[in-house]
């Protein structure tokens, strides 16, 4: 057996030598004899449109997973799983949904309609089994920003006896954005649809994945500065536009001195009782089969005491308000405002995507199945259209709630119609009794969701050692981002991705190649002291393709090099 190795190894060690004439393409196609049939467009479209059974069952079942898996689905290994997953995903949905409902400049019940129509759609239409739609914080902010440039406070002052206290028409501004973002999330839904239909999910190609976490970095922290004012009780002026964030934060700053100090203890207390919390459920987490639902004991603890201190009169802590029960009939959305929201409303659909996407991918390769992803656009396109007429705001998948699906057990997409379940039964009954939940106890939630996100400045370290280009786009994401705000932000940073790539090209790498000895492996000879160049053979290589703008520096390369 060694002798017979020995001789294989030696056998491949042996030179070898291609002997035939230089062909130019002519001679290419003459020596292959290259066919002369030619498919006419009229023909290939023909070829595109026929449909034959096979063909219609195939796109049927494509555009509605759901009959073609439901049918299959293993009751028996698969249905305690997704059940109490789902109920724990249910759970986790109630405080964050209210919660970004904040973000997303709307009364918090508006998050739970967000919860639930949404999961419904996609359960139906979506591809991925493991991730969990539904709100998600940097859409929630996206959709803060336009509900606030196109409804701001101005709009809605109450004019009165003394000019010293504004008051300001609560009801009819959250009316009106309430309007403003299920219309915003009506039009996202649309551009995602049309996205899908033309077969167009390769788009979130050109969003690296630097710029993702770069970009949802850079929204938490918009999502942050936009927290404050619960957690410390103030009313700092409304800012829209370039810089808006910076404005904010001097704005905040100047404020400080008004703090109420009940708000700012509730808000102290309850982020300091959440991370505890959390190491202390991180802790125990593989003693026990399902996660302790940290947020929601929270929020009942928090509404409990709220009630029985009656914080919102003696200490003037602002609470969540009125929460109706039941669902609300579809609305249709207010086409005046689309041509006031259409960059806004372009940027949710990329971003929403771009997010849902790359998660959905994580998992389908860690568990061996396929996400379609032009069917995900199509699935989360039908999820905000239909989700708008209800009223909800975009949503995407959330990567905790996600990992809290896949971690108790849950095997499909019916962990995600289980726990919109959950969420229709705290819309009935369950929803009024969090009225007295003070506002800074949702703030507090959202700080300590978003610690996961303000890890991803390690990338830049990271990014600084193995690629320097990906670390500047992750920067310049970062930057962008957070003086353009989130919608000019992505704009911004997808043009100077696009210009690296050109960079790129402009600037490759040009080398001689040699021989491993005793191999058929090639490296560039100048980083390699062993490797050698064959005899009357050049070999040169370029580390970016040739095309008409870097031909010049190509063949001057060329030139220097042999």
């Amino acid at each position: 057996m060694e002798e017979k190795t020995e001789e294989s190894m030696i056998r491949k060690r042996v030179p070898y030598q291609i002997q035939r004439e230089v062909l130019d393409e002519p001679g290419v196609d003459r020596v292959a004899n290259k066919s002369d049939v030619k498919i006419s467009t009229n023909e290939k479209l023909k070829d595109a449109l026929r449909c034959t059974g096979p063909r219609f069952k195939s796109c049927f079942f494509s555009f509605i997973p759901l009959l073609a898996w439901l049918p299959k689905y293993p009751f028996r290994e698969n249905a305690i799983g997704d059940l109490i997953s789902g109920i724990s995903v249910g759970i986790m949905h109630l405080p964050q949904g209210m919660a970004y409902a904040l973000l997303a400049a709307v009364p918090p019940v508006f998050g739970l309609y967000s919860s639930f129509y949404p999961i419904l759609i996609y359960f139906i239409f979506g591809t991925s089994k493991h991730i969990s739609v539904g709100t998600y914080a940097v859409m929630s902010v996206m959709i803060g920003s336009v509900a606030e440039r196109l409804a701001p406070d101005s709009d809605f002052i109450i004019p009165g006896n003394d000019t010293n206290i504004t008051n300001i028409d609560t009801v009819a501004q959250d009316a009106k954005r309430v309007q403003i973002a299920a219309t915003v999330t009506f039009l996202s839904g649309i551009f995602q649809l049309l996205l899908g239909l033309v077969r167009f999910g390769f788009v979130v190609t050109y969003l690296s994945e630097p710029l993702v976490r770069a970009y949802t970095t850079a929204a938490a922290i918009h999502v942050i500065v936009s927290q404050l004012k619960y957690s410390f009780g103030i009313n700092p002026q409304r800012y829209s536009g370039p810089l808006s964030l910076i404005y904010t934060v001097i704005e905040i700053c100047a404020l400080l001195g008004k703090t109420n100090i009940g708000t700012l203890v509730v808000s102290l207390v309850t982020i300091a009782g959440l991370i505890i919390a959390k190491e202390l459920s991180a802790l125990v987490a593989k003693k026990i089969p399902i996660p302790i639902p940290v947020e929601l004991i929270t929020i009942i603890i928090a509404t409990t005491v709220s009630f029985f201190m009656d914080l919102k009169t003696v200490y003037r802590v602002e609470v969540v308000g009125e929460i109706p029960s039941g669902l609300q009939a579809p609305v249709a959305p207010d086409v005046s405002l689309l041509g006031s929201m259409v960059g806004d409303a372009f940027a949710l659909a990329v971003v929403g995507y771009g997010i849902a996407i790359s998660l959905g991918r994580i998992f389908a390769l860690k568990y061996a199945y396929k996400v379609d992803s032009n069917q995900e656009l199509i699935a989360l396109g039908l999820s905000n259209s239909i989700g708008g007429l209800f009223r909800c705001f975009a949503i995407s998948c959330s990567m905790s709630r996600s990992m809290v699906q896949v971690s108790t057990g849950g095997k499909s997409q019916v962990a995600g119609a289980v726990s919109a379940l959950v969420i229709l039964v705290i819309l009935l009954k369950i929803g009024e009794l969090f009225e007295e939940l003070p506002k800074a106890v949702l703030a507090a939630i959202i700080y300590v969701n978003l610690q996961g996100m303000m890890k991803q400045f390690g990338d830049i370290c990271s990014l600084w050692k193995t690629n320097k280009v990906d670390m500047v786009v992750w920067v310049m994401t970062m930057i962008l981002t957070i003086l353009l705000n989130p919608d000019l932000g992505l704009a911004a940073s997808i043009a100077f991705s696009i210009l690296t790539v050109v960079f790129r090209t402009q600037l490759p790498k040009y080398s001689l190649l040699g021989q491993v000895p005793g191999t058929d492996i090639y490296r560039p000879i100048e980083d390699y002291h062993q490797v050698k160049e064959i005899p009357d053979v050049t070999i040169f290589r370029s580390s970016a393709t040739l095309y008409f703008a870097n031909a010049e520096m190509y063949i001057d390369a060329l030139y220097e090099k042999v």
